[in-house]
């Protein structure tokens, strides 16, 4: 939860605690408006619609505010508090732009695209994609970066073989998150241990149990969706997609060279920015040397070819690359990129972030936890609220860290108070938290997912088998009390120290 903002002598807790009907009001609403939204508007409702349902259940939060005494400069300051936090996604977001449209210019998407429709054999080819994103992602902990390079070239084989491009997505985003959730780079891998206060590699080891039976049912229905595809019927329609991106880039092994680039730079965990910016600039640069027509005719008529040039550069990276090779699904494939692509992302980003630091500034949030806790009379009943708090969280506050650390510090004096070992929780919050975050439209990861793949959120959430699956999981083994871990004995608190502990954690 973030910590609230005061100035001056202004009290430093609510004058009136909110009751859980009041809590209860602005998520009733959102809830409403965001289904109308989807019944109206369709995959188009991230296009505004969903927006619009997130700023009137921010107002519906900060008149319930008000009536229990905030002002509105105190709200006003934690939602700009709250906006600055999705800062860092939103400057990834605009770097991700520039470095689709780059990569499709340079060729590299076309070159990725092109070697996968040689490699992979349309019935694999979902199975197939859900392990290679997962073995990249375990290699460099980042599920966005997977998604915008690797998962780029996959959507782009999936179109040119005719496979479902929702099914596709799904499979990316298993993997992607698989290798993300193990990975000791992962940034969320070593958030979730430290707040519930284990260690990084008791964390991932207790992971096992629960991920990997999911990953395997993942890829088993993700084999056996790709059993029933007819593979005779998509021979021509593959020699074709193959011959129009010759005929539009020049393709070589050379054209990897920024994804090589990238993935070796996100090993070494450089920060994301300039390392999303250092692949687009050595596109550009590919793109100058090696598929000057195709930049060009992007440019139009212009004086001199090296004015040409520069023009058609900088308009891709503002407004990305469009194809015109006359087949449609080619066509809608390779035009998209460019930082204007991500506006509509970015606004769905900042007004879910608005929702969600009113909600938290205003008590809602505590309220509906504190709520939440009342239900917790068994290890099954906790580690179902501990999930169910992780997704509530992914869509109240649209933050995937906050649905670790909030849940973490709300949960880790009881999980202590069961003699349950801490990693118990880590575990528990990757399981919901991390997973769960890419499903949520408004949530930071879900929208980068849908701006970055090109398929809407509810359409491949039915497809994320493992995201799915694994919260499953652990709530199934929290019931059976199978693979939870007990404190050990030298750590059990006694009462007296859980008391003390207790008004430690008020205090803070």
């Amino acid at each position: 939860m973030q910590p609230s903002r005061h100035s001056g002598t202004e009290p430093s807790v609510l004058p009136t605690t909110p009751s859980v009907l009041q809590a209860l009001i602005p998520v009733f609403v959102l809830i409403c408006l965001l289904s109308f939204s989807v019944y109206l508007f369709g995959e188009d409702a991230s296009s505004g619609a969903n927006q619009i349902a997130l700023c009137v259940g921010a107002i519906v939060a900060s008149i319930i505010g008000w009536r229990n005494g905030q002002t509105w400069q105190q709200i006003e300051e934690n939602i700009i508090s709250g906006v600055t936090v999705a800062l860092k996604p939103i400057f990834i977001l605009f770097s991700v732009g520039l470095l689709i449209g780059s990569w499709i210019l340079s060729g590299t998407v076309p070159t990725m695209i092109y070697y996968s429709l040689k490699i992979l054999d349309p019935a694999i080819f979902y199975a197939a994609s859900c392990l290679i994103c997962g073995l990249i992602a375990l290699s460099i902990g980042s599920s966005w970066t997977v998604a915008g390079t690797v998962g780029i070239a996959l959507i782009g084989a999936a179109a040119g073989l005719g496979l479902s491009l929702e099914i596709t997505a799904g499979a990316i985003i298993s993997g992607a998150y698989f290798g993300d959730k193990m990975s000791p780079l992962s940034e969320t891998t070593n958030l979730a241990p430290a707040v519930a206060g284990t260690d990084l590699f008791s964390h991932i080891g207790h992971m096992v149990w629960t991920t990997l039976p999911s990953i395997f049912i993942a890829l088993l229905l993700y084999a056996l969706i790709g059993l029933n595809i007819d593979t005779n019927s998509r021979a021509s329609d593959l020699a074709i997609t193959m011959q129009l991106i010759n005929d539009n880039f020049t393709i070589n092994p050379l054209m990897l060279l920024p994804v090589a680039a990238l993935l070796v730079m996100a090993q070494k965990k450089l920060p994301p920015v300039p390392t999303i910016l250092t692949g687009a600039l050595i596109g550009a640069v590919l793109a100058l040397l090696f598929q000057r027509p195709a930049v060009l005719n992007l440019a139009g008529d212009t004086p001199n070819v090296a004015l040409g040039l520069f023009k058609g550069i900088w308009q891709t990276l503002f407004d990305g690359y469009v194809l015109q090779s006359g087949n449609v699904t080619l066509d809608d494939l390779m035009t998209r990129g460019g930082m204007s692509s991500m506006l509509n992302t970015v606004w769905l980003i900042l007004c879910a972030m608005v929702f969600g630091a009113v909600m938290d500034h205003t008590g809602l949030l505590q309220c509906l936890v504190n709520y939440a806790l009342s239900f917790v009379h068994s290890t099954g009943s906790l580690i179902a609220t501990t999930v169910l708090t992780c997704i509530g969280a992914n869509i109240i506050t649209s933050d995937q860290y906050i649905s670790i650390v909030l849940p973490g510090r709300m949960y880790k004096l009881e999980y202590q108070n069961r003699n349950l070992d801490a990693k118990n929780l880590s575990r528990t919050l990757e399981d919901a938290g991390t997973l769960t975050s890419p499903l949520v439209p408004w949530n930071t990861c879900g929208a980068y997912m849908s701006g970055t793949l090109g398929v809407a959120t509810f359409a491949y959430l039915p497809y994320c088998f493992f995201n799915l699956i694994c919260p499953i999981v652990a709530v199934i083994y929290g019931f059976l009390n199978f693979k939870i871990a007990p404190l050990p004995i030298k750590e059990a608190l006694t009462d007296e120290q859980l008391s003390e502990q207790a008004l430690a954690e008020q205090s803070i």
